[in-house]
Protein backbone atom coordinates (compact mmCIF):
# COMPACT_ATOMS: atom_id res chain seq x y z
CA UNK A 1 0.00 0.00 0.00
CA UNK A 2 0.85 3.37 -0.98
CA UNK A 3 2.23 5.58 2.17
CA UNK A 4 -0.58 8.03 2.72
CA UNK A 5 1.35 10.91 4.31
CA UNK A 6 2.49 11.24 0.83
CA UNK A 7 -0.20 12.73 -0.10
CA UNK A 8 -0.56 16.46 -0.81
CA UNK A 9 -3.05 18.90 -0.01
CA UNK A 10 -6.69 18.45 -1.83
CA UNK A 11 -5.53 15.07 -2.86
CA UNK A 12 -7.67 11.77 -2.17
CA UNK A 13 -6.83 8.11 -1.83
CA UNK A 14 -9.09 4.58 -1.70
CA UNK A 15 -7.69 2.00 0.60
CA UNK A 16 -9.13 -1.14 2.46
CA UNK A 17 -9.52 -1.07 6.32
CA UNK A 18 -9.38 -4.82 7.51
CA UNK A 19 -10.03 -4.32 11.23
CA UNK A 20 -13.47 -2.31 10.32
CA UNK A 21 -13.98 -4.21 6.96
CA UNK A 22 -14.77 -1.37 5.46
CA UNK A 23 -13.21 0.92 1.97
CA UNK A 24 -11.96 4.50 3.14
CA UNK A 25 -11.70 7.68 1.17
CA UNK A 26 -9.40 9.85 2.82
CA UNK A 27 -8.69 13.63 1.51
CA UNK A 28 -6.01 15.58 2.88
CA UNK A 29 -7.34 19.08 2.70
CA UNK A 30 -5.37 22.76 2.06
CA UNK A 31 -5.36 22.78 6.06
CA UNK A 32 -3.33 19.63 5.82
CA UNK A 33 -5.86 17.99 7.79
CA UNK A 34 -7.13 14.24 7.16
CA UNK A 35 -10.63 13.41 6.37
CA UNK A 36 -11.83 10.27 6.09
CA UNK A 37 -15.36 8.66 5.24
CA UNK A 38 -15.85 4.63 5.57
CA UNK A 39 -18.16 3.06 3.04
CA UNK A 40 -18.90 -0.77 2.33
CA UNK A 41 -17.77 -0.64 -1.01
CA UNK A 42 -14.39 0.11 -2.44
CA UNK A 43 -16.90 1.81 -5.88
CA UNK A 44 -19.01 3.55 -2.93
CA UNK A 45 -15.78 4.87 -1.68
CA UNK A 46 -14.18 6.19 -4.99
CA UNK A 47 -17.12 8.04 -5.62
CA UNK A 48 -17.34 9.65 -1.94
CA UNK A 49 -13.40 10.34 -3.14
CA UNK A 50 -14.78 12.08 -5.56
CA UNK A 51 -17.84 14.12 -4.53
CA UNK A 52 -15.61 15.42 -1.66
CA UNK A 53 -12.45 16.57 -3.76
CA UNK A 54 -15.28 18.80 -5.89
CA UNK A 55 -16.59 20.29 -2.77
CA UNK A 56 -13.14 20.87 -1.78
CA UNK A 57 -12.50 22.91 -5.16
CA UNK A 58 -15.76 24.64 -4.57
CA UNK A 59 -15.41 25.49 -0.96
CA UNK A 60 -18.32 23.64 0.45
CA UNK A 61 -16.56 21.16 2.50
CA UNK A 62 -16.25 21.36 6.29
CA UNK A 63 -12.86 21.91 6.91
CA UNK A 64 -12.74 22.87 10.65
CA UNK A 65 -12.52 20.47 13.46
CA UNK A 66 -15.53 19.60 14.40
CA UNK A 67 -17.54 21.61 17.52
CA UNK A 68 -21.21 21.10 19.10
CA UNK A 69 -23.64 24.47 18.23
CA UNK A 70 -23.51 25.86 21.99
CA UNK A 71 -20.02 25.92 21.99
CA UNK A 72 -19.69 27.31 18.43
CA UNK A 73 -22.06 29.64 19.40
CA UNK A 74 -21.12 31.10 22.40
CA UNK A 75 -17.38 30.88 21.22
CA UNK A 76 -18.49 33.23 18.44
CA UNK A 77 -19.94 35.62 20.43
CA UNK A 78 -17.70 36.55 23.32
CA UNK A 79 -14.26 35.76 21.05
CA UNK A 80 -15.00 36.61 17.21
CA UNK A 81 -18.34 38.78 17.60
CA UNK A 82 -17.94 40.73 20.86
CA UNK A 83 -15.84 43.82 19.85
CA UNK A 84 -18.53 44.57 17.16
CA UNK A 85 -21.23 44.87 19.10
CA UNK A 86 -22.64 47.61 21.28
CA UNK A 87 -23.16 46.57 24.95
CA UNK A 88 -27.26 46.34 24.62
CA UNK A 89 -26.82 44.56 21.33
CA UNK A 90 -24.51 41.80 23.00
CA UNK A 91 -26.65 41.69 26.18
CA UNK A 92 -29.46 40.94 23.63
CA UNK A 93 -27.18 38.23 21.68
CA UNK A 94 -26.22 36.44 24.70
CA UNK A 95 -30.13 35.93 25.48
CA UNK A 96 -30.92 34.75 22.11
CA UNK A 97 -28.62 32.50 22.21
CA UNK A 98 -29.11 31.15 25.76
CA UNK A 99 -32.98 29.90 24.16
CA UNK A 100 -30.64 27.87 20.88
CA UNK A 101 -28.21 26.49 23.29
CA UNK A 102 -31.01 24.97 25.75
CA UNK A 103 -32.64 23.09 23.09
CA UNK A 104 -29.61 22.18 20.11
CA UNK A 105 -26.73 23.25 21.89
CA UNK A 106 -25.69 19.25 21.91
CA UNK A 107 -25.92 19.37 18.47
CA UNK A 108 -23.23 18.68 15.96
CA UNK A 109 -22.54 22.15 14.23
CA UNK A 110 -22.32 20.58 11.36
CA UNK A 111 -25.16 17.95 11.41
CA UNK A 112 -27.96 20.27 12.12
CA UNK A 113 -30.57 20.19 10.00
CA UNK A 114 -33.10 22.26 8.00
CA UNK A 115 -35.77 20.25 9.97
CA UNK A 116 -34.37 20.39 13.75
CA UNK A 117 -34.32 24.09 12.97
CA UNK A 118 -37.58 24.50 11.68
CA UNK A 119 -39.24 22.51 14.32
CA UNK A 120 -37.31 24.50 17.07
CA UNK A 121 -39.03 27.75 15.97
CA UNK A 122 -42.38 25.76 15.70
CA UNK A 123 -41.45 24.86 19.67
CA UNK A 124 -40.08 28.09 20.53
CA UNK A 125 -43.81 30.05 19.51
CA UNK A 126 -45.54 28.54 21.98
CA UNK A 127 -43.99 30.61 24.68
CA UNK A 128 -41.92 33.46 22.80
CA UNK A 129 -43.50 36.07 20.59
CA UNK A 130 -42.93 36.15 17.26
CA UNK A 131 -41.01 38.90 17.03
CA UNK A 132 -38.63 37.05 19.58
CA UNK A 133 -38.23 34.02 17.45
CA UNK A 134 -37.60 35.94 14.20
CA UNK A 135 -34.63 37.59 16.35
CA UNK A 136 -32.97 34.02 17.52
CA UNK A 137 -33.08 33.17 13.85
CA UNK A 138 -31.42 36.69 12.94
CA UNK A 139 -28.27 35.86 15.50
CA UNK A 140 -28.28 32.13 14.46
CA UNK A 141 -28.02 33.10 10.70
CA UNK A 142 -25.19 35.64 11.23
CA UNK A 143 -23.47 32.91 13.53
CA UNK A 144 -23.70 30.58 10.99
CA UNK A 145 -22.77 32.46 8.13
CA UNK A 146 -19.40 33.35 9.97
CA UNK A 147 -19.01 29.31 10.50
CA UNK A 148 -19.42 28.80 6.58
CA UNK A 149 -16.31 31.46 6.52
CA UNK A 150 -14.32 29.33 8.94
CA UNK A 151 -14.97 25.89 7.09
CA UNK A 152 -16.83 24.37 10.07
CA UNK A 153 -19.97 24.01 7.85
CA UNK A 154 -20.49 23.26 4.22
CA UNK A 155 -23.78 25.27 4.90
CA UNK A 156 -26.06 27.68 6.33
CA UNK A 157 -28.89 25.85 7.70
CA UNK A 158 -31.06 29.40 8.02
CA UNK A 159 -31.15 29.79 4.22
CA UNK A 160 -33.32 26.58 4.28
CA UNK A 161 -35.74 27.41 6.86
CA UNK A 162 -38.40 29.89 6.79
CA UNK A 163 -38.47 32.17 9.81
CA UNK A 164 -41.12 33.10 11.76
CA UNK A 165 -43.32 35.60 10.41
CA UNK A 166 -43.32 38.44 12.91
CA UNK A 167 -46.94 39.22 14.37
CA UNK A 168 -47.10 42.87 15.21
CA UNK A 169 -48.64 43.77 18.63
CA UNK A 170 -51.49 46.21 17.76
CA UNK A 171 -50.50 50.08 19.01
CA UNK A 172 -53.71 51.69 19.99
CA UNK A 173 -52.23 55.36 19.51
CA UNK A 174 -53.36 58.56 21.08
CA UNK A 175 -55.95 60.52 19.40
CA UNK A 176 -55.15 64.38 19.46
CA UNK A 177 -57.60 65.14 21.86
CA UNK A 178 -56.38 62.36 24.44
CA UNK A 179 -53.02 63.42 24.06
CA UNK A 180 -54.20 66.83 24.73
CA UNK A 181 -55.90 65.84 27.78
CA UNK A 182 -52.68 63.90 29.21
CA UNK A 183 -50.64 66.69 28.81
CA UNK A 184 -52.94 69.05 30.33
CA UNK A 185 -53.27 66.88 33.19
CA UNK A 186 -49.97 67.01 33.94
CA UNK A 187 -48.98 70.18 34.40
CA UNK A 188 -46.94 70.92 37.61
CA UNK A 189 -45.49 66.95 37.30
CA UNK A 190 -42.04 66.20 37.31
CA UNK A 191 -42.91 64.79 33.59
CA UNK A 192 -45.05 67.48 31.99
CA UNK A 193 -42.61 68.63 30.01
CA UNK A 194 -40.86 65.33 28.56
CA UNK A 195 -43.94 63.89 27.94
CA UNK A 196 -45.13 66.87 26.14
CA UNK A 197 -41.91 66.38 24.24
CA UNK A 198 -42.43 62.50 23.76
CA UNK A 199 -46.30 63.24 22.00
CA UNK A 200 -45.07 66.20 19.77
CA UNK A 201 -41.27 65.31 19.03
CA UNK A 202 -42.12 61.21 19.12
CA UNK A 203 -38.21 61.03 19.83
CA UNK A 204 -37.21 57.26 22.04
CA UNK A 205 -37.38 57.11 25.74
CA UNK A 206 -33.43 56.57 25.29
CA UNK A 207 -32.93 59.65 23.47
CA UNK A 208 -35.48 61.68 25.70
CA UNK A 209 -33.61 60.75 29.11
CA UNK A 210 -29.98 61.68 27.58
CA UNK A 211 -31.04 65.01 26.33
CA UNK A 212 -28.41 67.81 27.09
CA UNK A 213 -29.18 71.43 27.30
CA UNK A 214 -26.47 71.78 25.16
CA UNK A 215 -28.35 70.36 22.31
CA UNK A 216 -31.41 72.49 22.65
CA UNK A 217 -30.96 75.72 20.40
CA UNK A 218 -33.36 78.04 22.23
CA UNK A 219 -32.61 80.96 19.41
CA UNK A 220 -33.50 78.77 16.45
CA UNK A 221 -36.29 76.87 18.33
CA UNK A 222 -34.81 73.46 17.20
CA UNK A 223 -32.86 70.54 19.44
CA UNK A 224 -30.22 67.60 17.78
CA UNK A 225 -30.80 64.50 18.59
CA UNK A 226 -27.13 62.95 19.57
CA UNK A 227 -27.42 60.44 22.50
CA UNK A 228 -29.46 57.57 23.89
CA UNK A 229 -29.63 55.76 26.99
CA UNK A 230 -30.59 52.82 28.72
CA UNK A 231 -29.75 51.16 32.17
CA UNK A 232 -28.30 47.35 31.33
CA UNK A 233 -28.10 44.68 34.38
CA UNK A 234 -24.64 44.58 36.00
CA UNK A 235 -23.63 46.99 33.54
CA UNK A 236 -25.78 50.05 35.02
CA UNK A 237 -26.23 53.24 32.74
CA UNK A 238 -24.73 53.13 29.22
CA UNK A 239 -24.75 55.90 26.64
CA UNK A 240 -24.28 55.77 22.98
CA UNK A 241 -24.49 57.26 19.92
CA UNK A 242 -27.57 56.73 17.45
CA UNK A 243 -27.21 53.86 15.84
CA UNK A 244 -27.90 55.19 12.30
CA UNK A 245 -26.97 57.96 10.99
CA UNK A 246 -30.71 58.88 10.19
CA UNK A 247 -31.14 58.72 14.15
CA UNK A 248 -28.69 61.61 14.58
CA UNK A 249 -30.92 64.44 13.58
CA UNK A 250 -32.64 68.01 14.01
CA UNK A 251 -36.06 68.01 15.36
CA UNK A 252 -37.68 71.59 14.97
CA UNK A 253 -39.70 72.87 18.11
CA UNK A 254 -42.81 74.61 18.29
CA UNK A 255 -43.05 77.75 19.95
CA UNK A 256 -45.42 76.34 23.46
CA UNK A 257 -42.50 73.58 23.65
CA UNK A 258 -39.53 76.09 23.64
CA UNK A 259 -41.96 78.31 26.27
CA UNK A 260 -42.01 74.97 28.03
CA UNK A 261 -38.70 74.27 28.04
CA UNK A 262 -36.99 77.61 29.43
CA UNK A 263 -39.51 77.25 32.51
CA UNK A 264 -38.80 73.74 32.76
CA UNK A 265 -34.97 75.07 32.74
CA UNK A 266 -35.53 77.64 35.62
CA UNK A 267 -36.99 75.05 38.05
CA UNK A 268 -34.17 73.10 36.96
CA UNK A 269 -31.92 75.30 38.78
CA UNK A 270 -34.11 76.52 41.62
CA UNK A 271 -34.04 72.34 42.49
CA UNK A 272 -30.00 71.82 41.84
CA UNK A 273 -29.99 74.74 44.45
CA UNK A 274 -32.03 73.43 46.94
CA UNK A 275 -30.42 70.18 46.36
CA UNK A 276 -28.01 68.41 48.72
CA UNK A 277 -26.25 66.76 46.57
CA UNK A 278 -26.66 67.15 42.33
CA UNK A 279 -24.18 65.76 39.69
CA UNK A 280 -24.42 68.27 36.94
CA UNK A 281 -24.36 65.80 33.46
CA UNK A 282 -26.14 68.95 31.84
CA UNK A 283 -29.34 66.97 31.40
CA UNK A 284 -32.85 68.26 30.62
CA UNK A 285 -34.75 65.58 32.52
CA UNK A 286 -32.26 64.14 35.25
CA UNK A 287 -33.32 62.83 38.49
CA UNK A 288 -33.72 64.33 41.86
CA UNK A 289 -30.10 64.76 41.78
CA UNK A 290 -28.94 65.64 38.48
CA UNK A 291 -28.16 62.06 37.06
CA UNK A 292 -30.03 59.19 34.28
CA UNK A 293 -34.00 59.18 35.36
CA UNK A 294 -34.32 55.27 35.37
CA UNK A 295 -36.52 54.51 32.77
CA UNK A 296 -38.27 51.98 35.08
CA UNK A 297 -38.64 54.43 37.70
CA UNK A 298 -40.21 56.91 34.80
CA UNK A 299 -42.69 53.94 33.46
CA UNK A 300 -43.94 53.32 36.47
CA UNK A 301 -45.00 57.51 36.67
CA UNK A 302 -46.35 57.13 33.33
CA UNK A 303 -48.68 54.06 34.00
CA UNK A 304 -50.05 56.20 37.43
CA UNK A 305 -50.51 59.60 35.80
CA UNK A 306 -52.23 57.38 32.43
CA UNK A 307 -54.69 55.81 35.24
CA UNK A 308 -55.26 59.09 36.95
CA UNK A 309 -56.36 60.73 33.47
CA UNK A 310 -58.81 57.70 32.76
CA UNK A 311 -56.96 56.67 29.07
CA UNK A 312 -55.86 52.79 28.71
CA UNK A 313 -52.62 52.14 29.43
CA UNK A 314 -50.33 52.08 26.50
CA UNK A 315 -45.98 51.91 26.89
CA UNK A 316 -43.99 55.54 26.76
CA UNK A 317 -42.81 54.01 23.37
CA UNK A 318 -46.36 53.90 22.18
CA UNK A 319 -46.05 57.98 22.44
CA UNK A 320 -43.86 58.09 19.36
CA UNK A 321 -46.85 56.15 17.92
CA UNK A 322 -48.82 58.56 18.74
CA UNK A 323 -46.87 60.85 17.57
CA UNK A 324 -46.76 59.92 14.23
CA UNK A 325 -50.03 59.00 13.85
CA UNK A 326 -51.27 62.53 15.03
CA UNK A 327 -49.34 63.91 12.20
CA UNK A 328 -50.49 61.65 9.73
CA UNK A 329 -54.23 62.63 10.48
CA UNK A 330 -52.55 66.55 10.38
CA UNK A 331 -51.96 65.63 6.77
CA UNK A 332 -47.96 65.97 7.41
CA UNK A 333 -45.96 64.48 4.27
CA UNK A 334 -44.59 60.67 5.12
CA UNK A 335 -41.44 61.66 4.36
CA UNK A 336 -41.38 64.63 6.91
CA UNK A 337 -42.12 62.21 9.38
CA UNK A 338 -39.87 59.45 8.77
CA UNK A 339 -36.88 62.54 9.38
CA UNK A 340 -38.52 63.46 12.73
CA UNK A 341 -38.70 59.62 13.91
CA UNK A 342 -35.09 59.25 12.58
CA UNK A 343 -35.93 56.13 10.60
CA UNK A 344 -32.80 55.01 7.97
CA UNK A 345 -35.29 54.13 5.38
CA UNK A 346 -39.26 55.23 4.61
CA UNK A 347 -39.92 52.04 4.09
CA UNK A 348 -39.86 51.08 8.20
CA UNK A 349 -42.29 54.42 8.52
CA UNK A 350 -44.58 52.83 5.89
CA UNK A 351 -44.57 49.66 7.33
CA UNK A 352 -44.90 50.81 10.93
CA UNK A 353 -47.82 53.59 9.87
CA UNK A 354 -49.72 52.66 6.59
CA UNK A 355 -52.72 51.30 8.39
CA UNK A 356 -53.28 54.66 8.81
CA UNK A 357 -53.29 55.77 5.45
CA UNK A 358 -56.68 54.25 4.24
CA UNK A 359 -58.45 56.34 6.56
CA UNK A 360 -57.31 59.84 4.75
CA UNK A 361 -58.70 58.50 1.21
CA UNK A 362 -61.64 60.41 1.79
CA UNK A 363 -59.61 63.57 1.64
CA UNK A 364 -58.26 62.73 -1.88
CA UNK A 365 -62.08 61.48 -3.09
CA UNK A 366 -63.33 65.05 -1.92
CA UNK A 367 -60.20 66.34 -3.62
CA UNK A 368 -61.23 64.98 -6.82
CA UNK A 369 -64.42 65.24 -7.01
CA UNK A 370 -63.42 69.19 -6.06
CA UNK A 371 -61.37 69.39 -9.35
CA UNK A 372 -64.02 67.58 -11.73
CA UNK A 373 -66.91 69.68 -10.84
CA UNK A 374 -65.65 72.83 -10.67
CA UNK A 375 -64.60 71.92 -14.38
CA UNK A 376 -68.21 70.93 -15.15
CA UNK A 377 -69.84 74.41 -13.65
CA UNK A 378 -66.87 76.56 -15.76
CA UNK A 379 -68.10 74.26 -18.52
CA UNK A 380 -71.54 75.14 -18.13
CA UNK A 381 -70.87 78.69 -17.47
CA UNK A 382 -68.78 78.47 -20.93
CA UNK A 383 -72.09 77.25 -22.47
CA UNK A 384 -74.64 79.86 -21.64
Amino acid sequence: MADKSQRGHNEGTVYYEESRDRWVAQITTSLGKRKKYRCKTKQEAIRKKNEVLRELEKGTVVTAARKKLGDYLEDWLENAHRSQLRISTYVNYKKLIRYIVDDLGNVWLDKLTPQQLQAFYTKKLETLSSKVVHEIHGVLHLALKNAVRWGMVSRNVCDLVTPPRIVSREVVPLTLEQARVLVKHVQGHRLEVLLAMAVVTGMRRGELLSLRWSDVDFERRRLLVMHSVDFIAHYGYIEDKPKTTAGKRLISLPSFLIDMLEKHRIQQLAAREAAKKWVDNDLVFPNLSGGYMHPNHMGEKFRKLLKEVGLSHIRFHDLRHSAASILLCMGVNIKVIQELLGHSDISITLRTYSHLLPSMQKEVVDTWDGVFLLDDESDEKGRS
